[in-house]
């Protein structure tokens, strides 16, 4: 679902969003603000192929260097069915910028789906997830790593082997997966074997999400709330 391009290392005293501990919080008028600049962004960048700067109302909150994911759900008889997903798991990059960049490359790079047209816009909807930075997950005894994690609650991401999968936190919840499973789809999606989780080279990481969504295309925009927590 999540395809991510790796940026330069950065480095800061500084933490826009506490690992574990979602104490940067953004207001649902922020949460609004950003699912609206990542349409609007797809949208410029697929009539002119122009990359809008930051707005200059944007408040300082969506200043703050945050890691962040824009996900494109098609809707076809009130189902969705994903369209595209792109984003940055790491705090790099402001996170108005990171959603801008998101947007576009949600809509026009995903190696999974023939690029977004403009006329599609009328039907898909926007999701906005911003993340707590990753915290790698470490247990003596690998068999452990479910007791370590929370469907509901953490995404996850798993390396190994030089490969690396990333799932959101919606993900599982969607799916109906255990945490289990949740381990073996994540590995799954960065090319491994299934149970890759078990070994003691494959570094395992999770975060949290704040997410917002529109309900409908263009539409009343919410805060998503996962359920299983």
């Amino acid at each position: 679902m999540d395809k991510f391009k790796p940026r330069k290392k950065y480095t800061t005293t500084r933490r826009s969003i506490e690992a574990n501990n979602l104490t940067f919080q953004l207001s649902q008028e922020e949460g609004e603000y950003l699912v609206r600049l990542a349409r609007k962004a797809a949208e410029e960048h697929l009539k002119n192929g122009k990359i809008i700067p930051i707005p200059k109302d944007a408040s300082p909150k969506l200043r703050e260097r945050c890691g962040v994911f824009v996900t494109i759900n098609s809707v076809k008889s009130g189902e969705k069915e994903l369209r595209g997903c792109i984003g940055y798991p790491y705090p790099t990059t402001l996170l108005a910028q990171a959603a801008i960049e998101s947007a576009i490359n949600s809509a026009t790079q995903d190696p999974r789906f023939y690029p977004l047209t403009l006329k599609e816009l009328d039907n898909v909807v926007f999701e906005v997830s911003v993340l707590t930075p990753p915290e790698q997950v470490t247990t003596e005894d690998p068999r452990k790593h479910p007791s370590k994690i929370k469907v509901g609650k953490d995404g996850l991401i798993i390396e190994g082997g030089g490969y690396k999968g990333l799932l959101l936190p919606q993900v599982p919840v969607e799916w109906e997966w255990n945490e289990e499973e949740f381990l073996c789809q994540c590995c799954i999606k960065a090319g491994l074997p299934p149970d890759s989780w078990l070994l003691k080279d494959t570094k395992i990481y999770k975060f949290q999400a704040i997410i917002f969504e529109e309900e409908t295309p263009k539409g009343k925009i919410k805060r998503k709330a996962l359920g299983r927590q």
